[in-house]
């Protein structure tokens, strides 16, 4: 059996086993599965935009003709030279293909599969575990340590440092989708050109405000005690390719907003003092809903959400196919709970 984990995964993308040919790489990271699919490629052939050294295959398609797949990699180049196949697994099954083509002697070709979330008794995962020729490897969203080398990586490129309070933040915005995160970071890098440091301000200018307006009506409502409009913008955010993670992390800030307001009210602080000086950034559209949510909560009840949303976020990344769906299920408790007044 062949499943890569942690640092062997890093040496065989750094050195694919020539012994190895077909690699499967499944899960709930997308981005992650195609980067690595893109590098594992790139390095198999000479010019990976030549059809007849790289070709793709559907996944489905291959489920209705297996042999297929033993064809097109037994297949010898017309003018030489090495080969590689790109699959992209669909719904349905074309592992008889995988378990035939194993049992093949392969010659300077390298067969990537792509494919989702596979549970271990997946016939293409398990095709692929039990074969001698072939490796499996699981893609799932970064952990902190992960994360954190990433940043490091990307913003390296470009000669920068990072404040503390940014990475911080950074790392609570980022994650889930490999391909997502290394492009919110090309933009920073971007933003920042010129500077030696990456400041907060930079991070809320570029990271958080890229899906603002598909996360504030989202948090607002909330907050405000609106599970209707919660409901219906997460679905908006979700159509739109919001990750779940930036979602509860906008939460998280704003109840930690509120918790430290909600005390200043206690100690007489007018709620619309609170509103002009402690949210300079607060577009005056969100105001009403802010408000509602001051006259909501108590510190309290703000401090028993703020472990709620923290929960949440250790769950998503333990769950990450679940992620939405903890997300949803958070915010739209959260938004009940603030019809409790108190």
């Amino acid at each position: 059996m062949v499943a890569l984990r942690g640092r062997d995964i890093d040496t065989f993308l750094a050195r694919p086993d020539a012994g190895r040919p077909i690699i499967l790489l499944y899960g709930p990271d997308a981005g992650l599965v195609r980067e690595r699919a893109e590098a594992l490629l790139a390095s198999a052939v000479d010019d990976p935009n030549d059809p007849f050294s790289l070709v793709r295959l559907d996944g489905d398609e291959l489920s209705a003709d297996p042999s297929r797949l033993v064809d097109e990699a037994m297949t010898v180049p017309l003018f030489g030279g090495r080969r590689a196949i790109r699959v992209r697994a669909g719904s349905r099954s074309f592992a008889s293909g995988v378990d035939t083509l194993a049992d093949s002697p392969l010659k300077d070709c390298r067969v990537v599969i792509e494919a989702g979330e596979l549970r271990p008794e997946s016939p293409l995962r398990k095709a692929c575990e039990r074969a001698k020729t072939a490796v499996a490897i699981g893609c799932y969203p970064d952990d902190a340590g992960q994360l954190g080398r990433l940043i490091d990586t990307e913003l390296k490129v470009s000669d920068l440092r990072i404040a503390a309070d940014a990475r911080a933040t950074l790392m609570a915005l980022l994650g889930g989708d490999r391909q997502a995160s290394r492009n919110e970071l090309k933009k920073l890098a971007l933003y920042a050109h010129g500077q030696n440091e990456v400041t907060l301000d930079d991070v809320m200018a570029v990271v958080a405000d890229a899906s603002e307006l598909k996360i504030d009506p989202i948090v607002d409502g909330a907050f405000a005690g609106k599970p209707e409009l919660v409901e219906t913008e997460f679905a908006k955010a979700m159509i739109a390719g919001t990750y779940p993670g930036m979602i509860i992390s906008a939460a998280q800030r704003q109840a930690a907003w509120l918790h430290k307001s909600a005390l200043a009210v206690a100690e007489g602080t007018p709620v619309s003092t609170l509103l002009d000086s402690g949210f300079p950034r607060l577009h005056f559209s969100r105001k009403p809903n802010v408000e509602t949510a001051l006259r909501n909560f108590s510190a309290a009840r703000l401090l028993a959400i703020i472990e709620q949303l923290a929960t949440a976020a250790l769950e998503m990344r333990k769950q990450a196919p679940l992620a939405a769906a903890i997300a949803q299920r958070t915010l739209l408790s959260i938004a009940a709970n603030a019809k409790r007044r108190g």
